[in-house]
């Protein structure tokens, strides 16, 4: 005897299928680091977002990984570039990667800044080093070093808003302004370059772009970029130089639709506005 099986289709098979849901992000990478001797600020971290422009789409049960760019570490070596800041990005299956570029390390003594998400700021000495380039659609150029004698400031690195301001004969420049963004649902600056170092004394020294750049200093320690802002490291003369601040990557994705599925113990919010956001300050992953 011939038996036929039969399969029911769309009768007890549990939850209903969950449609795809637009996604929102915010990619940061890390700051680049500040140099020594008569140096410039570090570049500030790439920094890109959809936010209030087109979304993403996330797709259910497609994992997104995140990887989120330290800053460039301090130096203290005579005559030393700053370190690189380390990449930032968004990566999932269906989904065009996301790739922000780590801040440009300062340049040294005399020397060019270097290029990155935002340059670093350029070396002052008998010779300036001209400041680095920062990266289309992520950040700015980096400030020039002065070559006035005897006294010289070293460029201020390259903000997300804004370029470096150039060294003179009478402070070091300015760190670049950063970015303002609400992705958060309160409006936050991130991405400021580090400032330029100048040899007069502290006071003349270069300040950190607003969002997290580090001062600039003459014979002290500079200033640290700010923690998840990417904002760049001060320039020194003959002392440690300040580090790149690390960078951040953000999610918000509509409160019906977040999984609670997520690795690296990222920072929850919900309800913002009717959002989730998914805070990463380290690497990890989001499964929507």
């Amino acid at each position: 005897m011939t038996q036929f099986g039969y399969r029911t289709l769309g009768f007890g098979s549990g939850e209903a299928p969950r449609d795809p849901y637009s996604a929102s992000w915010l990619v940061i990478a890390g700051g680049g680091g500040g140099g020594t001797v008569d140096a410039g600020g570090g570049g500030a971290g790439g920094q890109q977002t959809n936010f209030g422009g087109s979304a993403y789409t996330f797709n259910p049960g497609i994992t997104y990984t995140v990887t989120v760019g330290a800053g460039g570490a301090a130096v203290s070596a005579v005559g030393t570039d700053g370190n690189q800041g380390v990449d930032s990005v968004l990566s999932g299956s269906d989904i065009t990667d996301v790739t922000s570029l780590g801040g440009g390390g300062a340049g040294g003594g005399g020397r060019t800044g270097n290029d990155g998400g935002s340059g670093g700021g350029g070396g002052s000495y008998s010779t300036g080093g001209g400041g680095g380039s920062g990266t289309a659609g992520q950040g700015n150029d980096g400030g020039d070093g002065s070559s006035s004698t005897p006294a010289y400031g070293g460029g201020g690195g390259g903000g997300s808003g804004a370029v470096g301001a150039n060294g003179s004969s009478s402070a070091g420049g300015n760190g670049g302004a950063g970015l303002a963004n609400s992705i958060t649902g309160s409006s936050v600056t991130r991405g400021g370059g580090g400032g330029g170092f100048a040899n007069n004394n502290d006071a003349a020294a270069g300040d950190g772009g607003s969002g997290g750049g580090g001062d600039g200093k003459d014979d002290s320690t500079g200033d640290s970029g700010d923690a998840n802002t990417g904002g760049g490291g001060g320039g020194v003369a003959y002392a440690t130089s300040g580090a790149g601040g690390s960078g951040v990557v953000i999610l918000s994705v509509p409160d019906g639709d977040y999984t609670g599925t997520t690795v690296g113990s990222p920072t929850v919010n919900i309800g913002v506005s009717g959002q989730t956001i998914i805070t990463f300050t380290g690497s990890g992953s989001y499964t929507a």
